[in-house]
């Protein structure tokens, strides 16, 4: 087990557990400008604190777990005139794939390097070592962090790619799981509104064959994944299914945002001449839009 002396900087909600799984593995020492946070940093075993931001540099690799990429930018460029040759800096902040690139050209000329691990778990997660990592950085800067992502990503950690990908996968998972919640809690409003037990509404959805659950694994995982959308469910009869929501929602009062928006996909999906596809062809149009392929080798059990 290493004994390499492991900088932090930031303490907050994240920022303090995972000071405490560094500890399990490394002497850490930690800086934050709250007082009240280094006092709880220091309660774990092999964690010490600064008040000084400098102090840092000292260490060859420095972790930041930050608020938004504009304090970390603010911390890489007060370090970026003592930071040592060699230094390797783990980006934990949830952050843009283009602030971890701005990250390493900014420390380029001081002989750093960046590399990004973006956490995709909760802070309970992190407490109980059961987070995960989504990483990204060039193979030799993910070895050598080995043992800064083996601490900190308990139930695993995976390397996406090049600098910036970890993040990249992290805000698209941030941006699916945000948007299901608004379209979750229509679901229910509507329900509700039916007065349909929300009970059963939550089992029917978390079915291998539910609507949370089928788009994912069948629509995406096998049609999508191959480019195959002949027979299945026609995007004409979704559309139609999509129509009777609104209008029942429209009846009952429920305001509906998120299924308003998914409607007027389908309305262009239909116009385009994708009526009698599998209405996953829908993915078809922002192969058009983007002018590259959403195919791709579907791994199960990932």
């Amino acid at each position: 087990m290493t004994t390499t002396r492991i900088a932090l900087c930031g303490l907050g909600q994240m920022g303090l557990p995972v000071a405490g799984r560094l500890a399990t593995a490394h002497d850490v020492l930690a800086y934050d400008i709250s007082v009240e946070r280094r006092a709880m940093a220091e309660a774990h075993e092999r964690v010490t604190t600064t008040d000084r931001l400098d102090d840092l540099a000292a260490c060859d690799t420095i972790v930041l777990c930050l608020p938004n990429p504009a304090v970390s930018r603010s911390v890489l460029g007060d370090l970026a005139g003592t930071i040592s040759q060699g230094t390797l800096v783990v980006e934990t902040s949830t952050v843009l794939p283009t602030d971890v690139r701005e990250w390493a050209t900014l420390l380029a000329p001081a002989g750093a390097r960046v590399l990004d691990a973006a956490i995709l778990s909760g802070v309970a997660q992190m407490e109980s070592g059961t987070a995960t990592l989504l990483v990204g950085g060039s193979t030799t800067d993910v070895e050598s962090a080995r043992g800064v992502l083996d601490a900190l990503g308990g139930a695993g950690w995976s390397r996406f790619g090049d600098l910036g990908t970890g993040m990249a996968a992290k805000v698209v998972n941030n941006g699916v799981a945000h948007a299901v919640m608004v379209v979750l809690v229509e679901a229910f409003a509507m329900a509700r509104a039916e007065g349909v037990d929300l009970a059963d509404v939550a089992a029917v959805l978390e079915r291998p064959d539910g609507g949370l659950v089928r788009p994912l694994t069948h629509r995406v995982m096998e049609r999508v994944a191959r480019g195959e959308y002949e027979g299945g469910m026609p995007l004409e009869a979704a559309r139609k299914d999509s129509t009777l929501a609104l209008a029942m929602a429209q009846r009952s009062g429920t305001p509906l945002f998120a299924t308003q928006a998914a409607q007027s996909v389908y309305d262009l999906a239909l116009a385009a001449g994708l009526g009698r596809a599998d209405y996953a062809a829908v993915a078809t149009l922002w192969e058009g839009w983007a002018g590259a392929p959403l195919t791709f080798e579907a791994r199960t059990g990932s």
